[in-house]
């Protein structure tokens, strides 16, 4: 009967998940992609610092959750962002709630206060999923309610565009760009579109004449010290090599970078690196 309630079959054969239904359990509204839905909780509560840079949550403080269904089967993952103080308590609540913990580690270097990346996995009907990483969430101090937006002047990022070769999603300062893989990709046995975190995400943020520049590659094995040495040699620092899921076809590997200059410098690097991976543009 909960299944009936949560999943909206279309005339494709995939089911697609009943936004209505997840945003009451949520408390605020996700987007629904094909048959996955989407929903960010921004730790706007921090104050990060990576040196003298201030780190807008929506650079690399954002904590998401995608629930999927195929042929009648929900599925979860996402990324808790937490303090290093927060670590123990919500890994015990995953235990508790039945969902399984993929990962944990760092996505940035030298940040202060220091941050971790908690990676999680669930399978079942998405609405006890749901209520599952919602009573995690609450363990945290992770602002649960959507945030009032605020103004900030349009910034011209058509120069990082060009460079890039299409145009990013702009959100206010910042600037954030997501490259899918050309292969078929699967978590336990599940094919997992972009949308779930199987992209090339590439974030900037503007600070006056600079940009800030962090996100992950999603690569095959091969592609990892390529792409290590394309960053380097444009002066972006990978911070973090490490994968996601436990049962990913083919296996990837994800790699957090950082760097703060001029911003067209930065876009050339970055694509540099993304021309030695299997990359959709």
């Amino acid at each position: 009967m909960m299944f009936a309630l949560s999943l909206l079959f279309l005339s494709t054969g995939f089911a697609q998940i009943d936004s209505t239904v997840l945003n009451n359990v949520f408390g605020k509204k996700g987007t629904v992609t094909g048959n996955v839905y989407k929903i960010s909780y921004p730790r706007s509560d921090l104050k990060v610092k990576v040196g003298d840079f201030n780190v807008s949550p929506g650079l690399a403080l954002g904590t998401w959750v995608g629930i999927m269904n195929m042929d009648g089967h929900g599925m979860m993952m996402g990324d808790l962002v937490v303090l290093d103080s927060e670590v123990p308590k919500v890994i015990k609540k995953l235990v508790e709630e039945n969902l399984q913990v993929t990962a944990i580690h760092n996505h940035l270097i030298n940040e202060t206060p220091t941050v971790k990346y908690i990676h999680y996995h669930g399978e079942g009907d998405a609405v006890q999923l749901a209520k599952e990483i919602k009573a995690v969430l609450q363990v945290t101090a992770t602002p649960l309610t959507a945030s009032a937006k605020t103004q900030t002047p349009k910034i011209d990022w058509s120069k990082v565009t060009a460079i890039l070769g299409k145009t990013g999603k702009e959100n206010g300062k910042l600037l954030q760009y997501a490259f899918p893989r050309n292969e078929k990709l699967t978590e336990s046995g599940m094919e997992m579109p972009p949308s779930m975190g199987m992209a090339t995400s590439m974030n900037f943020q503007m600070d006056g004449t600079r940009a800030a520049i962090t996100g992950d590659f999603v690569l095959l094995a091969d592609e990892v010290n390529p792409v290590i040495k394309a960053l380097i040699a444009n002066g972006i620092t990978p911070t973090a090599i490490h994968s996601h899921m436990l049962h990913d076809e083919p296996r990837l590997f994800m790699m957090h970078f950082w760097a703060v200059g001029d911003p067209r410098k930065l876009a050339t690097g970055l694509k540099s690196a993304l021309d030695r991976t299997n990359s959709k543009r």
